[in-house]
């Protein structure tokens, strides 16, 4: 198992001071490869890096929890993902977007919040649920937004009595036993995320600020986990680590395809798709904010899992982006040498 291409970016990212450090895994079959650069902080003072710290996963968060617990109820008929969200949430405004528009991001939702990180939480969920939609981009157009997943973990809310974060524990986390994933950390064993002489190191408490308004109500963001966690979580949608009780391996498998509306648009439930070749299962994968990466090849049975604190000291890091595309086709590169094996 080599990856040479990725563990070479993965290092570029460093020398270029784009990441303070990192902490990564590389799985291929049942090989495992771990290691971590750089350091955890470099702001109020350098501290080292350490194995199984946690991170914050930013939008991670999305597919670990709120995807595999909408999958969860989708299979068991508890959820039907073509009914209108209204269905499920009377007070949402409009009456055509579906569950399904929400979880590939076709909803067509649009428009501004005032103050929208300032508002306490009742405040916030029902200025989301007013917003206007998009009748021409629904249903046509993918457009990320941190507010499907939000409202998807409302309706989940709705059919299980309790906030998203508590059925993403208690239906995910503790079922898979992954050792440290929580949305409660402690922050002496999390890498810091922000830093300023003003708000001091933020440390253990979530970044984004719609995740620290919402609390446990937040579908979005607010998982805190280390590489062990992921590594366990990517064996467990690769197959290698069944739990039928957590998802079936037939609804495993059919997120690895478009479930966008027309089937044209590369989303999957929840999951990105990148399609290397038309002839192959595309791979799924998802980013998060704060410099976090997931990437699963059930063909190949490869996974990355990449954890950086990009936005250490500061969020404005807009060349961590195309470096980390550089690493997704880098990743690709080195899974493609396994299908010439």
């Amino acid at each position: 198992m080599a990856f040479t291409q990725t563990k070479q970016q993965i290092q570029h990212m460093l020398d270029q001071a784009l990441i303070p450090g990192a902490s990564y895994a590389l799985i291929h079959g049942s090989q495992v490869e771990t290691g971590q650069v750089g350091v955890a902080q470099t702001q109020p003072e350098t501290q080292p890096i350490w194995p199984n710290a946690l991170y914050d996963l930013a939008s991670v968060t999305k597919v670990i929890g709120t995807t595999t617990v909408a999958a969860q109820l989708m299979a068991s008929g508890d959820l039907d993902i073509h009914r209108p969200v209204h269905d499920y949430l009377p007070t949402f405004q409009d009456r055509q977007v579906t569950v399904l528009n929400l979880m590939t991001h076709t909803s067509g939702l649009s428009g501004y919040i005032p103050n929208r990180n300032a508002l306490p939480a009742a405040e916030l969920l029902a200025a989301i649920q007013k917003l206007p939609v998009s009748q021409i981009n629904r249903n046509h157009r993918v457009v990320y937004t941190d507010l499907g997943l939000i409202l998807v973990g409302l309706v989940i809310e709705k059919i299980l009595g309790m906030p998203i974060q508590t059925a993403v524990t208690e239906r995910v986390l503790v079922p898979l036993n992954l050792p440290s994933a929580t949305f409660q950390p402690d922050p002496a064993q999390c890498i810091p995320t922000t830093y300023s002489r003003q708000r001091g190191l933020l440390q253990g408490v979530v970044h984004d600020p719609k995740a620290q308004v919402l609390g446990a109500q937040c579908g979005s963001a607010g998982m805190f986990a280390s590489v062990t966690d992921l590594v366990q979580f990517a064996q467990f949608m690769l197959g290698q680590r069944p739990h039928d009780d957590v998802l079936d391996q037939v609804t495993i498998q059919s997120l690895y395809q478009d479930w966008t509306p027309n089937h044209q648009l590369r989303r999957s439930f929840g999951w990105n798709l990148w399609h290397l070749t038309a002839d192959l299962p595309p791979v799924i994968f998802h980013t998060g904010y704060t410099g976090t990466l997931l990437m699963l090849d059930r063909t190949t049975q490869s996974a990355l899992v990449f954890l950086s604190n990009r936005v250490h000291p500061i969020a404005n890091n807009a060349a961590f982006l195309p470096a980390r595309r550089r690493l997704i086709a880098a990743w690709l590169a080195d899974t493609v040498t396994f299908l010439l094996d």
